[in-house]
């Protein structure tokens, strides 16, 4: 069932929840920059086979949610709409427990939840999470000029090993073909918040990344892993995959993973 809710400000999000009968857990996903929750469906499938019922939505400005298109006014936005969905989810299934799946600046998303609302979540899964400001602050102007200027989405040929994923991703009218500035500023500034309050993370964890990603270097993961104070937290570095590790030819291998991390904790 996919539709649209307004979330904490009024702006509507496009969801889409997957529930399966005498579900064990609830997993909601979050996903990246300029893509949108349609691209993990083999992902809904696998877990929904496990036994989890799936809540995806697309980030505002992304997909079909609404707000200006690839941009961003406030990266406290991101986290606090997260925050809305998960306290949907968690009202639509009493008694179950609930995991943030995030990739990506999904990744970034669910980690800063997981650092400004504490207690909410049974775990957290992030891959390829981009948590370090360290990058972005290279590239980006000291001071942004106009908030509205176009930057082209160019990473595309690194976003996976597979040639037809980086050909659907290109096709796919639903994947932006650029961002803004502001949005690039804004998620810099989060991962900034974020490196500044990751004594505050203390979920259950698990940190998975690619150790070819030229998107986001795996060494942010492990510095993530290293800084977080969560007594229950793991880190796996997959050798040579690109950045989208949940499509790369050995998800199936990857999404077990996950799925016996969770099984783990229910």
């Amino acid at each position: 069932m996919s539709g649209y809710v307004p979330s904490f400000d009024g702006l509507e999000l496009f969801f889409t929840r997957d529930v399966v009968d005498s579900g064990r857990a609830v997993v909601l996903i979050v996903h990246g920059m300029a893509e949108h929750s349609g691209r993990y469906d083999y992902v809904k499938d696998k877990l929904n086979a496990a036994g989890y019922s799936v809540y995806r939505y697309d980030n505002r400005g992304h997909g079909n949610s609404k707000g200006t298109r690839g941009h961003l006014e406030n990266f406290n936005h991101f986290i606090d709409d997260a925050n809305f969905m998960v306290d949907m989810v968690i009202g639509e299934n009493r008694g179950l427990p609930v995991f943030m799946l995030g990739h990506s600046m999904g990744g970034f998303i669910a980690a800063a939840f997981g650092a400004k609302y504490p207690g909410k979540l049974k775990g957290i899964v992030l891959s390829a999470a981009a948590t370090n400001s360290a990058n972005l602050k290279q590239i980006l102007p000291p001071v942004v000029p106009d908030p509205m200027i176009p930057i082209p989405n160019s990473l595309s040929s690194l976003i996976c090993t597979d040639p037809a994923v980086v050909t659907a991703y290109e096709e796919d009218p639903l994947v932006l073909k650029e961002t803004t500035l502001g949005l690039l500023d804004q998620f810099c500034k989060g991962q900034s918040w974020l490196n500044e309050n990751e004594a505050h993370f203390h979920y259950p964890c698990l940190i998975l990344h690619g150790g070819g990603d030229q998107i986001v270097p795996a060494a942010d993961s492990k510095r993530f892993y290293e800084n977080i104070l969560s007594q229950d937290k793991s880190l796996k570095i997959y050798d040579d995959l690109y950045h989208e590790i949940l499509n790369e030819p050995v998800k199936d291998a990857i999404i077990a993973d996950i799925i016996a991390w969770i099984n783990g904790r229910l």
